[in-house]
């Protein structure tokens, strides 16, 4: 048996994070196996269904590098299929035509929830006819005694009392068939092994599996997978921030992180953290995912994802930074390499957005000094160590603005005042970056350049001329 897994979202929205780890799971398992990975859109909901969220969805699929060996797959291109199925139920009386008008399904559902009752059809036009030219739905002929045992790969054997669940629509008045019939044709028709699923949809389970005995097959296996929460317990959702996989990509992080981050929601393996995608296909075991439902921890991503661009090819980081550079109105090309900046700011940003953010001052002169960096180190006493310092780089050649020849500088300058390296280097990284934090002196003022050095030294020693003044 060849493995066979979708991943199947609807495309009436973004591609949520929660979808995301269900694709990421189906891809696993399918890559662990030898199997075929496919991609099914369900857009039978054709008011909500928009080509945007489609869009939306392949962006995000390709973004994260999950490629699947089938599809995209449309079940609007499949309702023929679909109804000559509903067909084919209802001449072998599987399935029947149901005129009940709204008014009547509506007050059924409010005396059953009167008697606190669980609300269901009751089934009054099973044993009626319903010309088809009459305005009707269609409904499968569920079983009326018995259970379905659902044997789950990660809650184990569930069982469902054929009682409890009612005939349910599998053609609308309109013609359209229903979710739970073109699921169950889909999965039969691609011959679907393992339906890994989110377990908001554990109660359509016994349902699609009656449907597909009643045509004669046997269910695929079964996995579902618990939800995920927010950090406040409730299910997580748009105001708990960025929850869409464009989102997150907008936001700065990487692909591997975020993937990384998904697998580890509810799943783990022994105390490792980090996981690449070849490790993840080795290892991941989908009855090894908890039942209870996992809380989604920003924090932690971000310590990932600063693990990835910590430890990642910085050309291909560099790659990735480029559109948030421009973002912040700077053409990276005018200044020093982007992987050489990713190279010595790495290790200080936790997004992508903030490792732009930080790095602006390598490509632009920057507009104010941050207060509390400015108060303490730009001050009359440091004056002569910049006016030293400006001397010195001036009188260097451009070829010689190396990390190393400005070490050595500024050692010289420490040594002829008579001060330890940090009452010179400080004073500078301000006056060069703004701010009081920054990579090693000389592989600052390497990137920053030359000339932007001398002017912004300029302007620190007219800082501290006019706060002289003001004194």
């Amino acid at each position: 048996m060849t493995v066979r897994t979708r991943f199947a979202p609807s495309p009436t929205g973004y591609l949520h994070v929660g979808g995301a780890r269900t694709a990421l799971f189906n891809y696993l398992y399918a890559r662990k196996h030898g199997g075929r990975f496919v991609l099914r859109v369900e857009d039978t909901d054709l008011e909500r269904s928009t080509a945007e969220s489609v869009n939306a969805i392949l962006e995000g699929m390709t973004w994260l590098g999950l490629d699947y060996d089938e599809g995209p797959l449309f079940q609007t291109e499949r309702f023929e299929r679909y109804n000559a199925v509903i067909d084919e139920l209802l001449a072998k009386g599987l399935a029947y035509r149901c005129d009940c008008p709204k008014e009547r399904l509506e007050d059924l559902r409010e005396r059953q929830m009167a008697q606190r009752l669980k609300p269901r059809y009751d089934g009054h036009c099973r044993p009626k006819e319903v010309g088809p030219d009459q305005p009707h739905v269609v409904r499968f002929r569920n079983p009326t005694d018995g259970v379905v045992v659902v044997n789950d790969l990660i809650r184990g054997r569930i069982a469902f009392s054929n009682a409890e669940l009612d005939d349910l629509i599998i053609r609308r008045s309109d013609g359209a068939p229903t979710y739970n019939l073109s699921v169950v044709v889909d999965d039969l028709d691609m011959g679907i092994t393992h339906v890994i699923r989110g377990d908001d949809h554990l109660n359509n389970t016994p349902r699609q599996i009656n449907i597909l005995r009643a045509l004669g097959h046997e269910p695929p296996s079964y996995a579902h997978v618990p939800m995920i929460l927010g950090d406040d317990g409730a299910r997580l959702s748009k105001r708990h921030g960025a929850v869409s996989v464009i989102a997150f990509r907008e936001a700065g992080f990487l692909p591997e992180a975020l993937l990384n981050y998904l697998v580890r929601l509810g799943w783990s393996h022994g105390d490792q953290e980090i996981f690449s995608i070849q490790e993840m296909i080795e290892l991941f075991d989908i009855g090894e995912v908890n039942k209870a439902a996992s809380s989604f921890n920003t924090e932690k991503l971000a310590w990932l994802n600063q693990h990835y661009i910590q430890h990642g090819d910085p050309k291909r980081i560099a790659q990735l930074l480029s559109p948030q550079i421009g973002r912040l109105g700077i053409d990276p090309s005018t200044g020093p390499d982007l992987a050489t900046v990713v190279e010595a700011q790495a290790a200080r940003a936790k997004t992508l957005v903030e490792l732009a953010e930080i790095s602006t001052f390598f490509y632009r002169d920057f507009d104010v000094y941050d207060e509390g960096a400015a108060k303490k180190h730009l001050r009359p006493v440091a004056r002569e160590g910049l006016a030293r310092l400006r001397t010195a780089f001036e009188l260097m050649a451009y070829e010689d603005w190396t990390p190393e020849a400005l070490g050595r500088v500024c050692e010289g300058v420490a040594s002829e005042l008579g001060v330890n390296l940090g009452k010179v280097a400080q004073p500078l990284r301000v006056a060069v970056v703004g701010r009081a934090a920054s990579p090693g002196i000389d592989i600052t003022l390497h990137l920053v350049g030359k000339d932007a050095t001398l002017r912004r030294i300029d302007k620190a020693l007219d800082y501290i001329d006019r706060r002289t003044a003001q004194d």
